[in-house]
């Protein structure tokens, strides 16, 4: 019989499951632990799990227990996440080294097949497809096939890898973007492990070579994105340390008006925390206003984490958590252990639970949050929707930097011309040349995809089209996504706009945007022209999203699909038409913009958990 160590006497036989759990209440001879925020739990219970007098002792743990909310202590902890996230680009080098490791294993006249991760390590290939075609039914297959003949090599290793070692899987190329499928299929909120000769349950957590792992947080597991070193560590069953941190909690009020969306929410969540100051913070969201967030809406919110610069945006498990694994097809064996697991360790938020302790608290009424967009050049420079015209005329007229292009008062006026296959048209600074529904941050979120859908679905109706010199394209984070807009009979009005799937990876949010088609990039290089680019991503970095749009505006899918309609960022789309049916009637945005009693109930009559 192994025996493990348990210096505070934590572990016990979970109430109603045939496995044992370390309690935290055990730590209540320590300091009170009831109202230290939920996060913080979380890495309470992996300290008091691991301590092994050896890589944990039972003073981190007890430092880590008398978590002073107003002046945490500066000291390091050893976290030992449950498992680990890896994307194709920064998480190639790490099976590299694991490789290496077993070659040298080889070398010394050791078994290379003892070299193997020691907790579970998911990597997802979704970094590598670029929009190369667009506009086709054939441009999935296209860019699909063009991104195999460019990655044989890489993902020949790979294979290979998820072959060769124990505890490691690969998710395939054409799958979906890591952070959604983390979010609808690989996330656990809570898992089982074999300690010794007992079965435990723990609360999942992860560290992700990809700075926005933290979408996982809005399902209630604590998660953040690490360079290479760091997760490997982990892989090889060593802590990450990490000083104790800060949490600032922001307190949700209220509910998200007709009109706004959760991408809406999330930049202003942006705009507001970088404001506070959260860089090296947890941010913990709480308050009467969280019964009011689907999770998927959470998800938004946390997968802007780096955007406003906290460690993490950590949702507490509740109802809502365990409603969406049961939506997400996950069983009803493991909804229950973790609805168990969670209330018994008290990780598990209600409407009545006291409020935790804070180092800070930030307050947002959700009902005050309205359209908005977030530009140039960065990610917390939100625009209302009825200011976008006015803003943009002063970006271009204002000093070159974050906010301004540094244009003359004369050259406002220029034009260029797009030739096309014998026709033309003029284009001039606020063209809209890449219109983009991509990203894991919105393409999660059913309800401003089928927003999208529904949108474009009334814009086909009322004989709208998009402009020839917008490059448009949708690029969901999971099959997930085409699988209930066609069910919702919502993809062919999407594709009629040009909104056909390209690929499922990050594409345009990590700039794999492909070129603009040539007579486009000849008219904005020929006239000196200032383009725009409209994406439902995180980040719009100038360069970032292609080196020909100088002007970059975050904004929910719905409003993606209505700026490909505009063809221009310079425009008042609550004031000016979208667009012109065929009898030149102006159609304006109220018009096709959907209402959440319809987006509502397109999601209930789409989507279901077997998919």
């Amino acid at each position: 019989m192994t025996k493990l160590s348990d210096p505070f006497g934590a572990r016990a036989k979970l109430p109603g499951a045939d496995v044992f759990y370390y309690r935290l209440d055990a730590l209540s001879q320590v300091a009170p632990v009831e109202r230290l925020p939920y996060s913080i739990k979380v890495l309470l219970e992996a300290l008091l799990r691991n301590c092994d007098g050896y890589l944990v002792s039972p003073e981190d743990v007890e430092r880590l227990a008398r978590w002073n909310a107003k002046a945490p202590e500066k000291v390091e902890l050893p976290f030992m996440p449950a498992r680990v996230i890896l994307q194709d680009f920064t998480g190639v080098p790490a099976v590299v080294d694991l490789a290496a490791l077993r070659s040298a294993m080889a070398r010394l006249g050791g078994d290379p097949n003892k070299i193997n991760p020691q907790v579970p390590v998911d990597l997802v290939i979704d970094h590598s497809v670029q929009v190369d075609t667009f506009g086709s039914a054939a441009a999935l297959f296209i860019n699909a096939e063009k991104e195999f003949v460019r990655n044989r090599e890489r993902y020949e290793f790979l294979k290979w890898g998820q072959q060769a070692f124990e505890n490691f899987s690969v998710v395939p190329p054409a799958t979906g973007i890591v952070h959604q499928v983390n979010l609808e299929y690989l996330g656990k909120v809570a898992m089982t492990r074999q300690m010794g000769d007992d079965l435990v349950a723990i609360p999942d957590s992860l560290v992700g070579t990809d700075s926005h792992t933290t979408m996982i947080d809005g399902l209630g597991v604590l998660a953040w994105g690490v360079g290479g070193i760091e997760a490997e560590a982990v892989m090889l069953g060593q802590p990450i340390y990490m000083l104790t941190p800060d949490v600032v909690g922001l307190r949700l009020t209220g509910r998200l008006p007709e009109g706004a969306t959760a991408t809406d929410l999330v930049l202003v969540v942006t705009q507001i925390l970088r404001q506070h100051g959260v860089v090296g913070k947890f941010v913990e969201f709480f308050g009467p206003g969280l019964d009011n967030l689907s999770l998927a809406d959470r998800a938004t919110i946390s997968n802007m984490c780096p955007e406003y610069g906290a460690t993490v945006g950590f949702f507490p498990v509740d109802n809502e958590t365990l409603r969406y694994l049961r939506n997400t097809g996950r069983s009803e064996e493991h909804v229950a252990l973790v609805e168990a697991y969670t209330k018994a360790q008290g990780l598990f938020r209600a409407a009545d639970s006291p409020e935790p302790e804070f180092t800070a608290v930030v307050e947002l009424d959700i009902s005050t949050v309205e359209p908005s967009l977030a530009g140039p050049k960065r990610p917390q420079d939100r625009i209302v929707l009825s200011d976008m015209k006015e803003q943009y005329r002063k970006t271009l007229l204002a000093p070159v930097g974050p906010q301004g292009i540094g244009l003359q008062e004369e050259e406002l006026g220029r034009t260029a011309v797009v030739q096309n296959n014998g026709e033309s048209e003029e284009i001039g600074h606020g063209a809209v040349v890449i219109a983009a529904i991509t990203s894991c941050t919105n393409t999660s979120n059913p309800s401003v995809m089928v927003g999208a859908g529904l949108l474009a679905k009334k814009a086909v109706e009322a004989g709208l089209h998009v402009p020839p010199y917008v490059k448009t394209r949708l690029a969901p984070g999971s099959r997930v996504v085409e699988d209930y807009l066609k069910k919702a009979d919502l993809m062919p009005y999407l594709e009629a706009l040009g909104f056909h799937i390209v690929g499922f990876g990050c594409t345009t949010c990590i700039g794999n945007s492909g070129p603009l088609p040539e007579p486009v990039a000849n008219a904005i290089q020929e006239g000196d022209l200032v383009a725009s680019a409209v994406l439902s991503g995180n980040r719009n970095f100038e360069g970032r999203v292609s080196p020909l749009t100088k002007t970059n505006y975050l904004a929910s899918p719905p409003l993606v699909v209505a700026y490909a309609l505009a063809g221009t960022t310079d425009i008042d789309l609550t004031t000016e038409p979208v667009g012109h049916d065929p009898n030149g009637r102006p159609v304006y945005l109220k018009e096709i913009w959907p209402s959440s009693q319809e987006v509502a109930e397109t999601i209930a009559a789409s989507i279901s958990p077997e998919m």
